[in-house]
């Protein structure tokens, strides 16, 4: 099948995030007191988290493997301070019906995604379009919004430098679903849900 293009945080526990620019990548509101946050609010509540510099200067950082710190994020969101070693990443994945928002507060990240949404269910392999791919680079105080089914991979290239950066996805990720990809072809890999992070 071919797919064309188409306030302050407080930490809580630690736990495996669902991995996850300069603005939103489609505009959005800021949502009314007591209402879900839109895209719009969990952007604004990156950035200022990022900007928290006693916040970002407390995660604790491992040489070979990313660490994470769950926040609270707001109106019930999901939140994540991620720290990324020289050349990790997260590797192709979605968030389902989740959108998110985040923003590197320290060194540098790149993202690629795919201009493209993907079937919800019912395949393995897809072969994409040569016009669906998308790269940006996203240094210190720089970041994006992104609405459902959103598609990418998250890489800090740095050959020595960690980066630091700030996730939320409301509503709380459902699952994940992970991929692999050679040139146009992408396959599902794996499913993954809460539980498996918790």
């Amino acid at each position: 099948m071919s797919v064309p293009s188409a306030a302050s945080p407080t930490a809580v526990a630690a736990s495996e995030p669902g991995a996850k620019p300069n603005s939103a990548s489609a505009p959005a509101q800021v949502s009314a007191p007591g209402s879900a946050p839109t895209q719009a609010d969990l952007l604004d509540f990156v950035r200022r988290t990022a900007a928290d510099t006693e916040l970002v200067a407390s995660l604790p950082l491992d040489p070979e493997g990313r660490t994470w710190v769950r926040l609270e994020g707001p109106g019930g969101s999901e939140a994540w301070l991620i720290g990324w070693p020289p050349g990790t990443g997260t590797g192709w994945h979605d968030h389902a019906d989740s959108a998110g928002a985040f923003v590197t507060a320290a060194g540098e990240l790149k993202e690629n995604s795919l201009a493209v949404r993907l079937p919800a269910d019912g395949w393995k392999t897809l072969e994409l379009t040569d016009d669906v791919d998308r790269e940006r680079r996203l240094p210190a105080g720089k970041g994006r919004s992104f609405g459902h089914h959103h598609v990418h991979e998250v890489l800090n290239e740095s050959p020595d430098r960690h980066a630091i950066s700030v996730h939320a996805y409301y509503p709380p990720l459902p699952q994940i679903r992970r991929f692999s990809r050679s040139g146009p072809i992408l396959c599902l890999e794996q499913v993954e849900r809460p539980e498996d992070w918790q």
